[in-house]
Order: C-alpha cells, then sequence, then structure tokens
C-alpha cells in the first residue's frame, strides 16, 4: 500500500514527472532547446525567402495554376516549412525534451531522432498537398470554367473560403486544436522508441495538424497558392490559432476573417488583388 502511495504521489510515469520540472529547479532556458527553436525559425525564414524568389511574378490571383506536379511538391515543401515551422516549434522541442530525458535516463533515444520526427510531420502534410493538387487538376481538366478567375472562379473560391470559415466552428476542428495545442501530451502518451518510432510519431502529429487546418491550406489554394501574401495571410491564422493563450477567441477571430476575405472575393474582386504578390 505505502508504495502504491508512492507512485501515486510521484506520477505514474517518470516522463511525467520530467515534464513536470517546477519552475524552481528548471533552468529558465535550456540552450539546446533554444537553439531548436532557432534553427526551425531560420529554416522558416529562409523557405519565406526562397518561396519569395521563386514565386515572383507566378500569382494570377484565385486559383493559381500550381504547375507541373514536381514544382509544386518542391514550392509546397518549402511552403510547409515557411508556414508551420513556427507554430509546430512547441511540438518539436517537447519531443526533443523527452528525448533528452531517455538519455539521461540510460533509455534508447537515437541521434537525429528529432529530425526524423520533423521528416515524418512534413511527409503528412505533402501526401496532403499532393491530394489536393490531384483535386485542383482533375477539376480544371473536366471543367476549366470552373477555376477561371475572370468566369465562375472567384464565387467558387468564395464558397471554399467560406467553408473553411465553417469548418473554423465545428467539434472536429476543437479537438484536432487541441491535440495540436497539448505538445507534452501528445508526446507522453504516443511515445515510440527509434527512427521508425519517431517518424511514426512526426506521421501521426502531421495527422492531427492536418485534422486542424486542411480548410485553411484548401483556401490558399483558392486564394491563390502561390502568392506569398495570402501564404503569410494563413500562415498567421495558423500560428494564431495554436500559439496564442485564447483558444476559443483565435479560432472564432478566423473564422471571422475567412467569412470577410469571401464575401470580399465575391462581391469586390479588385479589393483583394492587393494581396497578391
Amino acid at each position: 500500500m505505502r508504495r502504491k502511495k508512492l507512485l501515486t504521489r510521484g506520477g505514474t510515469h517518470p516522463l511525467e514527472r520530467a515534464a513536470s520540472v517546477s519552475p524552481a529547479t528548471a533552468p529558465r532556458v535550456d540552450p539546446r532547446e533554444a537553439g531548436l527553436i532557432a534553427a526551425l525559425l531560420i529554416l522558416a525564414a529562409a523557405s519565406w525567402i526562397f518561396t519569395s524568389v521563386q514565386m515572383s511574378g507566378m500569382d494570377m490571383g484565385p486559383w493559381t495554376d500550381p504547375g507541373p506536379l514536381g514544382l509544386f511538391v518542391t514550392t509546397w515543401v518549402v511552403m510547409l516549412a515557411a508556414m508551420m515551422f513556427p507554430s509546430v516549434a512547441p511540438m518539436v522541442v517537447a519531443y526533443s525534451r523527452i528525448q533528452s530525458h531517455r538519455r539521461k535516463t540510460g533509455r534508447y533515444a537515437p541521434p537525429g531522432s528529432t529530425a526524423v520526427f520533423v521528416a515524418g510531420y512534413l511527409i503528412t502534410w505533402t501526401v496532403f498537398g499532393v491530394a489536393a493538387y490531384s483535386l485542383y487538376s482533375g477539376v480544371a481538366s473536366l471543367f476549366p470554367g470552373l477555376v477561371a478567375s475572370d468566369q465562375g472562379g472567384r464565387y467558387l473560391a468564395a464558397g471554399v473560403i467560406m467553408v473553411a470559415a465553417a469548418y473554423q466552428l465545428t467539434p472536429a476542428k476543437n479537438v484536432a486544436l487541441m491535440k495540436c495545442r497539448s505538445p507534452m501530451d501528445f508526446i507522453l502518451h504516443r511515445m515510440r522508441n527509434g527512427y521508425g518510432g519517431a517518424l511514426r510519431m512526426g506521421v501521426e502529429h502531421g495527422v492531427w495538424c492536418v485534422a486542424c487546418c486542411w480548410a485553411l491550406m484548401v483556401a490558399l489554394f483558392a486564394l491563390g497558392v502561390m502568392s506569398v501574401g495570402w501564404m503569410a495571410v494563413v500562415g498567421a491564422f495558423i500560428g494564431g490559432e495554436k500559439l496564442l493563450p485564447w483558444k476559443g477567441l483565435a479560432n472564432r477571430s478566423v473564422a471571422v476573417a475567412l467569412a470577410v476575405i469571401a464575401v470580399g472575393i465575391a462581391l469586390l474582386p479588385v479589393a483583394m488583388d492587393g494581396m497578391q504578390m
């Protein structure tokens, strides 16, 4: 009985105790974690610069042609790094922290597993991007006038963005967003060993992130997937709802902003041209 009480008092999982070190005993800034965050932000900044140069002059408005598949995949992965790395940083740091604790306690945690975790995350989003590209290409080939901005395309774009706004208010969105906003909870309950485990965890987190943000990414296709301006707007929406402390307010604010954008595209398309870059 005494042993059971001690386990309850100390936590049933050693990683939970490591994750809940009191502020009084924990260092204020872990240099390795600070370095990891800096690396993610530097990669994001470099990706923004590369994307801006790569897309210069390519954007022609809503439903921009994403180009050949090879070019799209390359551009899409770089876009993901630019848009997602700042908001995914807390999850990556949580994974790195647990791996570091495992090494200190003599358990298996291979070097480079954090990079593999990030790779799994990017793989999930790449699969989503290819699926969205295939859907767009199929619709464009069967109904070319439907996605043309000078015909009915802007109304379709407005409808897609309005659907994205509505998804923001659904229970499915709320559940997925909670998973993305709880890094330690996700890592502790899905911890797997080795590189294969790191890859699987990255893919699983990517699935939750897709469930959270797929509508925003589809809205980006509608706004102009080759537009750096709209990339920045959607990236800010994603970062805000994942990182700001007021989850409900951030989520609803994004829904309202998307609805306003949808109405603007439908009624005042000229007013939206300033975002095309």
